[in-house]
């Protein structure tokens, strides 16, 4: 599933491509909005909230889209083939002259009025790559259930917006406990510190083609660097700190990988 760093940047793709210019083709492939058409007027632009996008027109309407587990947007040329996908699975097509962006198994796609937009991402806590930044409010909406787990409050876009399943696993290896440790067992100074970490890891990324969490960690062992990720993929391969087997876990259809031994709390 596409994390908050990787739809910022399918934001910005999408702003480049098609702001300042005007439509000459609205085409959505869902029931509910396959009528609508928007051709003639001009893109505004291209914005992330969290995991969302929002792509703003004059006239005052926003298509709101989510990618999900394996949604995408892709940009073509003129004359350029489109490769995202079969036809059966485009469910946007938003042209201009100069640019096509193409939305391929968006699950989530809809038109509704920008004045409206928080009917669609309102219920957002702070972004963690957005100017609203809060994390005295992200770390209070954290620990407002202290029994639930710390992997499924990061994964909650409600406490804050943009962690998906790898920055979890790599955010509770860091702060050293598994996924499953009930949020309010974990000291303040931890749990400040591992919002912090988010806001770090997810700034870090949000300019690099391709995501790393390890970079810069003089006190791990040499060759780590070569590695982008501590535990996230790495099942059943030794911990890039105590050389462990890292282990993997299924968790609501997403896998979830940790190390036995660097972190401590309940196991799957």
């Amino acid at each position: 599933m596409p994390e908050g760093d990787t739809v910022l940047q399918t934001a910005r793709r999408l702003d480049t491509a098609l702001a300042g210019q005007v439509l000459t083709r609205f085409d959505l492939r869902v029931p509910r909005f396959a009528t609508s058409d928007l051709t003639g007027r001009a893109v505004l632009g291209v914005v992330s909230r969290g995991k969302h996008l929002l792509t703003r027109f004059e006239d005052g309407f926003t298509l709101h889209s989510h990618l999900r587990m394996d949604g995408a947007w892709r940009v073509y040329d003129p004359g350029e083939r489109w490769r995202g996908g079969p036809a059966h699975q485009i469910r946007a097509v938003l042209a201009t002259a100069g640019h096509t962006a193409v939305g391929y198994r968006l699950p989530v796609l809809e038109l509704l009025r920008t004045r409206d937009e928080d009917q669609a991402v309102g219920h957002l806590g702070p972004d963690l790559l957005g100017p609203d930044w809060d994390p005295g409010a992200a770390l209070r909406n954290l620990l407002t259930d202290p029994a639930r787990p710390v992997g499924e409050a990061l994964l909650d876009q409600r406490n804050l917006a943009g962690v998906g399943n790898v920055y979890m696993c790599e955010l509770c290896f860091l702060a050293r406990v598994t996924p499953w440790l009930p949020v309010g067992e974990i000291p303040l100074p931890l749990a400040t510190r591992l919002v912090g970490t988010a806001k770090q890891l997810l700034e870090a990324n949000r300019e690099r083609p391709t995501r790393t969490t390890t970079g810069g960690v003089a006190a791990l062992p040499r060759g780590t660097a070569r590695e982008r990720l501590y535990v996230y993929g790495r099942g059943g391969r030794p911990c890039l700190r105590c050389r462990t087997p890292v282990r993997k876990a299924e968790r609501d259809l997403r896998p979830v990988y940790w190390c036995p031994r660097c972190q401590s709390g309940p196991t799957a």
